[in-house]
């Protein structure tokens, strides 16, 4: 789909329409969108260009005349290339180099969200990350202050990432019980590089990785990008039914397991210890090598989560991912993975070949966070106003949803997971829900089987907003159920 960064102007004779229509034709020949890209929907481009749909049907219609666009609002319209001289002799198809491209494209679910949630206008239910409210303005300076008096250079880091840093990670995991040195950590861009690593230099292709089910991992493609499995195994009230992995791996004998222990991304399931422990047995006597992803782990409410796995793990099991990006600033763009060191050296050598290592900038800043306890008087504070936005979400469920859904209090972490009582078409609630300037992610990007569901991230949004949505949402909900 093509994007958008120009609205016509009101302060000059040509008319609307003529505008847009020649905006069409010089991103068209500057070959800034490809013949045979899509085209927005009318609803959509009348949106962005800010006027009337009569406006956009007028546009679209002059450039069907010229043979520039083919097709109908309702059934997409697309790029030709009729009525452009000698533009086919002279550009590369970069539609079919677009469809014959080894990565999966995001589902339509998500690219439209992605789109969507830097459009003010919008309500976001759907973000996972702190609001722009929280962030520690003055103690980010502080540490900025200190970064800027220790720069020696800004020269590219040695393959596992900054010393400094990883010794102070080394430092903060031994609080969690794991004793890990600086040379078994490997500085990575967030947990989602981490998992395309690990994908990528442990895994052959048709390897599967085990995963709960929800789970957040079935709204993305990077396994299937590169040629892995996914294999869901159920969750309940303890967390994944680790139980259940020796009738799985008989038919899967190169595989992993990927977990989310803490607030689980979508559910907000905190696993047990006693499972934690089962667990670890399971995958021992399988020799299945689990990925934990603990990103969420300081964001608890009400207690402490149980100690992470890789505490447990005395036979170098564990690949242990952590991140600031929930914490601090998904912008820093700063995680590491802790494991036995020849992955490490294995994974910073792909990580070297892929971007040359993470910004030093970041890191020496990440590095400031953890030094100066910083860090964690900040993480005090989030949990505080995380408790706040938890109990506004539960008392507007409670007033709006407690006859048209149910839903568990989560115990921390960012999201609500709340299921529908009567079935109503998802799909349709997701788009009507865009119109109405809310977004939302619904449970079927995470597992189909829970297409009734819906995660509600309380961490994003104003309270205001919080509220809005969530009344704006249940009436949305009500109508759906009429038609």
């Amino acid at each position: 789909m093509i994007h958008i960064d120009w609205k016509p102007s009101r302060d000059i004779s040509k008319t609307l329409y003529m505008q847009i229509v020649d905006y069409f034709k010089e991103k068209i020949s500057s070959g800034d969108w490809p013949v045979g890209s899509s085209i927005p929907t009318q609803r959509d481009l009348a949106r962005k260009f800010e006027v009337n749909r009569s406006t956009i049907v007028a546009a679209l219609d002059e450039l069907k005349a010229e043979g520039i666009l083919e097709g109908n609002g309702k059934g997409g319209t697309r790029i030709i290339n009729n009525s452009i001289p000698l533009l086919s002799n002279i550009q590369p198809n970069w539609q079919s180099y677009i469809e014959e491209g080894i990565h999966i494209p995001n589902l339509n679910t998500i690219k439209r969200i992605n789109e969507l949630e830097f459009e003010s206008s919008f309500i976001r239910l759907s973000t996972g990350e702190a609001s722009p409210d929280l962030f520690p303005t003055k103690k980010m300076e502080i540490i900025l202050k200190e970064v800027s008096q220790n720069i020696k250079n800004l020269g590219y880091e040695e393959s596992k990432g900054m010393l400094y840093l990883r010794e102070h990670i080394s430092k903060y995991l031994k609080k969690y019980g794991i004793h890990v040195s600086a040379s078994s950590i490997l500085i990575v861009s967030g947990a989602l590089q981490a998992i395309q690593l690990i994908a990528m230099g442990l895994l052959q292709p048709g390897s599967t990785v085990f995963l709960e089910k929800p789970s957040y991992l079935y709204s993305l493609q990077i396994l299937q990008s590169v040629g892995m499995r996914r294999c869901g195994i159920p969750i309940d009230e303890e967390g994944i039914q680790g139980n259940l992995i020796p009738k799985y791996t008989k038919k899967n004998k190169s595989s992993i397991l990927y977990i989310i222990p803490n607030f689980q991304n979508p559910t907000g399931t905190v696993m047990s210890q006693r499972r934690r422990k089962e667990l670890i047995k399971i995958c021992q006597k399988e020799k299945m090598p689990i990925i934990e992803d603990d990103v969420y782990r300081e964001l608890w409410i009400d207690t402490p989560p149980p100690s992470p796995l890789k505490s447990l793990d005395t036979n170098g099991l564990v690949l242990y991912v952590g991140s600031v990006s929930k914490t601090l600033s998904p912008g820093l763009r700063i995680g590491w993975i802790a494991g036995p060191e020849p992955v490490i050296d294995r994974l910073a050598d792909i990580k070297m070949q892929t971007d040359y290592g993470s910004s030093s900038l970041a890191q020496l800043t990440v590095g400031k966070w953890l030094e100066t306890g910083l860090y964690e008087e900040h993480i005090e504070y989030l949990r505080k106003q995380l408790h706040i936005r938890r109990e506004v979400t539960i008392d507007a469920l409670e007033t709006y949803f407690s006859d048209i859904a149910t839903w568990k209090i989560p115990s921390g972490g960012y999201y609500v997971w709340v299921t529908l009582k009567d079935s109503i078409a998802m799909y349709k609630l997701f788009d009507e829900a865009c119109k109405i300037g809310i977004l939302l992610y619904p449970g079927y990007i995470y597992d189909l089987s829970h297409n009734q569901s819906l995660r509600i991230s309380y961490s994003y949004a104003s309270i205001k907003d919080l509220k809005e949505g969530l009344y704006r949402l249940s009436k949305l909900i009500r109508k759906l159920k009429k038609i």
